[in-house]
C-alpha cells in the first residue's frame, strides 16, 4: 500500500481561542515506531478535553465555567488535565475510529486492515496501573484530528461492529469516562442515580451505562432535550435545575450523583443525597469552584470520588458492551475536518444532544 508523505491536519498552535486551531494541507504524515501502529482516521469524536486543553481551562488560575474562549490568565505550569504543560503545535482529538494501515517493529503485520477504536489512556507498559505514569491521546501526543495518526498498538483496540465509523467515534471518551465514574461509585441495581447534564455526551452515556447495571436513573436536562434523554433509557427526566429538587424528585431517593457539571447548583445536588450516598465527578463545565458544607459531608456519611484516569479493564469492558449491542451511540452531528472550529463552537454552545464527531 502506497501512503502519502503528507496529510491534512487541524493543528492547535497554543492555548487560546478557536483561532488557535489551524488547518494544514501538507502536514507530515507520522511514521509508527517500535510497538506502534499507523491508523487512517475515519472519524474522531470531539470532547471537553479538547476544548479545555486548547483554552487552558484546567489551570488553577482559571475559576470560570468552561467557555471555549481564551482566558485572561492561564498558568504556565498547569494548563492541562494532568497539571503540566504540553508541547505545541499539537494535533488534538482522542476518540479515533479508523483502520490500521501500517505497523512499527514488533507489531504483528496481521493487524493491518483491522478496524479500531482508541483506548485514550497512554499507560506505562511496565506499570500500567500507575496513574502517575499516564498520558492522554491527543494531549501528551498527537491525536486524531488529521487523516492519519500513530499510537501504541495496545491503544488501538480491534472492534467488530456494524455501527458506522462516526457512531463508533462517540464511545472512547464519553462512554469510558461514564463507565469509569460508575465503577468508582460501585453502582448496582440497588441504586437510584441522578445525572445532571444528561443531554451531553458523558451524561447520555451515564444514563445508558447506569441502566445497564440495573440502576434507576433520574436525569436532569433542558426541556427541549427531554425526549432525546428519555430515548436513552432514563426512568425520569426533570428540568435542568429545578428550584426545589427535593420536591421534584418526589418519592425517589438518590443514592448516587454522577456529575460532570458542577457550578452554582452543586450544593443542591449534595443536599439531596441519601445518608451513605456517593458523589462521583469527572467534570465541572458549569464552573469548578463550589461551596461545600463539610457538616453535610461527614454527618451524612457521604463518599466523594473523582474519576479521570481509568483502569484498562474499563475500556475493554466497554468494547464488549458495544459489540454485544448493550449500549447505543448518541451521535448528534458530524462535521468535516476543515469545520472543526464550527464543531467546537456548536459543542460549547450545547447546540446538539449527544456527541459531535469530525471526519477527515
Amino acid at each position: 500500500m502506497t501512503l502519502p508523505d503528507t496529510m491534512r491536519a487541524m493543528v492547535t498552535m497554543g492555548h487560546g481561542g478557536l483561532e488557535q486551531m489551524v488547518l494544514h494541507a501538507d502536514w507530515p504524515r507520522p511514521e509508527p515506531v517500535a510497538g506502534e501502529v499507523l491508523v487512517r482516521v475515519r472519524a474522531c469524536g470531539l470532547n471537553n478535553t479538547d476544548v479545555n486543553t486548547r483554552s487552558g481551562w484546567y489551570s488553577k488560575t482559571v475559576t470560570d465555567a468552561t467557555t471555549g474562549g481564551a482566558f485572561e490568565e492561564v498558568g504556565e505550569d498547569d494548563p492541562t488535565w494532568g497539571g503540566a504543560p504540553i508541547t505545541f503545535p499539537r494535533i488534538q482529538g482522542a476518540d479515533v475510529c479508523g483502520e490500521i494501515v501500517g505497523v512499527g517493529a514488533g507489531v504483528d503485520p496481521a493487524r493491518i486492515g483491522a478496524r479500531i477504536i482508541t483506548d485514550n489512556w497512554l499507560r506505562d507498559p511496565d506499570d500500567p496501573t500507575d496513574k502517575n505514569k499516564t498520558g492522554y491521546f491527543g494531549s501528551e501526543r498527537d491525536g486524531g484530528f488529521a487523516e492519519y495518526t500513530t499510537m501504541p498498538s495496545v491503544n488501538a483496540i480491534t472492534i467488530r461492529s456494524e455501527l458506522s465509523d462516526a457512531e463508533l467515534a462517540t464511545f472512547s471518551c464519553s462512554y469510558s469516562t461514564a463507565e469509569g465514574m460508575l465503577t468508582r461509585a460501585n453502582v448496582t441495581a440497588k441504586d437510584t442515580v441522578l445525572v445532571p447534564g444528561a443531554s451531553g455526551g458523558v451524561g447520555g452515556a451515564l444514563v445508558q451505562l447506569a441502566k445497564r447495571r440495573g440502576a434507576r436513573v433520574i436525569a436532569l436536562a433542558s426541556e427541549a432535550k427531554h425526549s432525546d434523554v428519555t430515548s436513552l433509557g432514563a426512568d425520569r427526566v426533570l428540568a435542568r435545575a429545578p428550584d426545589d429538587l427535593r420536591a421534584a424528585l418526589g418519592e425517589d431517593r438518590i443514592t448516587v450523583v454522577a456529575d460532570v457539571v458542577g457550578g452554582p447548583y452543586w450544593p443542591t445536588l449534595i443536599d439531596i443525597l441519601e445518608r451513605g450516598g456517593r458523589y462521583t465527578c469527572s467534570g465541572a463545565i458549569a464552573g469548578p469552584m463550589v461551596d461545600l458544607d463539610l457538616r453535610t459531608f461527614y454527618l451524612r456519611d457521604l463518599t466523594f470520588t473523582g474519576s479521570t484516569v481509568i483502569d484498562p479493564e474499563v475500556t475493554n469492558n466497554l468494547v464488549r458492551y458495544i459489540e454485544a449491542g448493550d449500549v447505543k451511540p448518541a451521535l448528534a452531528a458530524t462535521y468535516p475536518l476543515d469545520q472543526l472550529r464550527e464543531a467546537q463552537a456548536a459543542f460549547i454552545a450545547k447546540k446538539h444532544t449527544g456527541n459531535i464527531v469530525v471526519t477527515p
